[in-house]
């Protein structure tokens, strides 16, 4: 099981989570969904005390990746397997995005 801390503006919003299945699971933290200012860091993945899951990495955080020859130089220079969409998420969504949102790898 891999896991990712999901910032939005700096601020920990929640865990993705990468099963042993290769399935994927998202969830907010508690003190996210409490403060009614915080919003859902995407629409499809709405503020919810429900867990979200997907059998495949959630097409959000797959938008987030670079494509094409930009890809093959970030998965060849970090020896990535090009198909290792979550470890290319970590590599390349922790900074310098479009957007609020970035995914670091968990720290406990």
């Amino acid at each position: 099981m891999r896991k990712a801390h999901v910032l939005y503006k700096d601020a920990e919003a929640g865990l993705l989570i990468q099963l042993e299945d290769g399935s994927f699971t998202f969830k907010y933290h508690a003190a996210w969904l409490a403060d009614t200012n915080k919003p859902s860091i995407c629409l499809t993945l709405p503020k919810s005390k429900q867990e979200h899951q997907s059998k495949f990495l959630f097409p959000f955080f797959y938008s987030m990746l670079p494509e094409g020859t930009n890809k093959e130089v970030v998965c060849r220079h970090n020896r990535i397997d090009a198909d290792d969409y979550f470890g290319l998420l970590m590599i390349s969504a922790k900074h310098d995005n479009i957007g609020a949102v970035t995914v670091v790898k968990y720290k406990d």
